[in-house]
């Protein structure tokens, strides 16, 4: 027994090396952390800002009626994809047809009207031509008259009778010139087209081919059809809301950043996008396209009023706007208004602005549809202007 304890008593010492040592490997552990949590800040993450208070956002255009009527053919509900230029809503048609026959007719009467302007003229300088030829005769038989009566040869009764017909001569004349001039005045500078009366009677048909037109109510751009409202049978009024298209594939992110997060935040800056409806594993890439004028707070309809004596200091956040970069990632993965993402921008680079420094050179979202309304309505009234003409002077 007392051979066994020295060996026993050099044995025990074994446990406390083993835990210096795990101390030592842990405390190495903690120090490599440290460093690459510094190397990696310094590197990268002071170079990032995120956050989770960010969702898509994209325009909703509103379909509404331009005209009153009620509705006889909805042509598109909720989720449906439509094109510019598709029917969504047709309303009744019976009473923008009269009112288009009757404009129809009403430019036609016109330009026949017009048309006799130019014939009235016409007249009236045959008219003052012949006044004229009357006139020289007129003079003429009144010189011959007037030296046969100094030589005696006629009495003066018959040369008061020359004289007086040169006066009716000269009177009518005077007064074909006057009639000539009043017809004149209608068609100076003009032809039938651009003459007066035609410009407002073509005025009035535009307005009525529109109103007809516009009994259609058509997509003005591409996209889904949302909040759909309109009912069959149902009296519409101008500008009421009758469902709403939505351009998904001209979305945008909304990212709501702390203020003190926008230190280094510039235009152009790559960001990268998580959706949480598709998880970390579908990642979008986009770019800030703008930093918020102002904080929520600032545009709410009741600001806050910080002037009291129990204020309490609140960081605020500024909305910064991103676009992005590859429809083809909306395409594959598209995303709704109002979803939830996560949004990540890369600080690296700095060359950007922190506001815009030129106006937009384009416009920021616009539509065709409507251009060709009033193209088919100008072809309407040529048409109707040549159908009237027949040939005449000044067409």
């Amino acid at each position: 027994m007392s051979a066994q304890t020295p060996d026993t008593a050099a044995a025990a010492p074994a446990p406390k090396n083993r835990r210096g040592a795990m101390l030592r490997i842990l405390l190495l552990v903690v120090v490599l952390v440290a460093i690459a949590c510094t190397v990696w800040y310094f590197l990268v993450g002071r170079w990032s800002e995120s956050t989770d208070d960010a969702y898509v956002d994209g325009n909703l255009v509103q379909i509404t009626p331009q005209t009153t009527g009620t509705v006889v053919s909805i042509g598109a509900d909720n989720g449906d994809l439509v094109h510019a230029g598709d029917m969504l809503v047709k309303l009744d048609p019976s009473d923008a047809d009269i009112a288009l026959a009757q404009a129809k007719a009403e430019l036609a009467g016109t330009v026949r009207k017009v048309r006799g302007y130019y014939s009235t003229v016409n007249g009236a300088k045959a008219m003052v031509a012949a006044q004229k030829v009357a006139l020289g005769r007129a003079q003429a038989d009144f010189k011959r008259r007037r030296e046969l009566a100094e030589s005696g040869a006629i009495s003066r009764e018959e040369l008061a009778h020359a004289r007086d017909e040169l006066a009716a001569v000269q009177a009518a004349l005077s007064n074909s010139q006057q009639q000539l001039q009043t017809s004149q005045v209608l068609i100076d500078d003009t032809v039938v087209a651009s003459q007066p009366d035609v410009q407002a009677a073509a005025a009035r048909l535009r307005s009525a081919y529109l109103a007809d037109v516009r009994d259609t109510i058509v997509a003005p751009v591409t996209g889904y059809v949302a909040q759909r409202s309109v009912q069959l049978g149902q009296r519409v009024q101008p500008g009421a809301a009758l469902m709403a298209v939505v351009p998904l594939h001209q979305v945008w992110v909304n990212a709501n950043f702390k203020e003190t997060q926008l230190n280094h935040m510039r235009l152009g800056q790559p960001v990268e996008l998580r959706s949480d409806i598709y998880g970390s594993a579908v990642r979008y890439h986009g770019h800030v396209e703008s930093l918020g004028i102002g904080t929520g707070s600032a545009f709410s309809l009741l600001p806050a009023q910080n002037a009291t004596g129990n204020w309490i200091k609140i960081v605020q956040r500024i909305p910064v706007r991103v676009y992005f970069d590859d429809p083809r990632e909306l395409d594959r993965y598209p995303l709704r208004i109002g979803l939830s993402m996560d949004a990540e921008v890369n600080l690296h680079q700095q060359g950007g602005a922190l506001l815009p420094t030129e106006a937009p050179s384009a416009p920021v979202f616009a539509t065709k549809v409507y251009q060709q309304q009033l193209a088919h309505a100008d072809q309407l009234i040529q048409d109707i202007i040549h159908a009237n003409m027949a040939g005449q002077v000044g067409h």
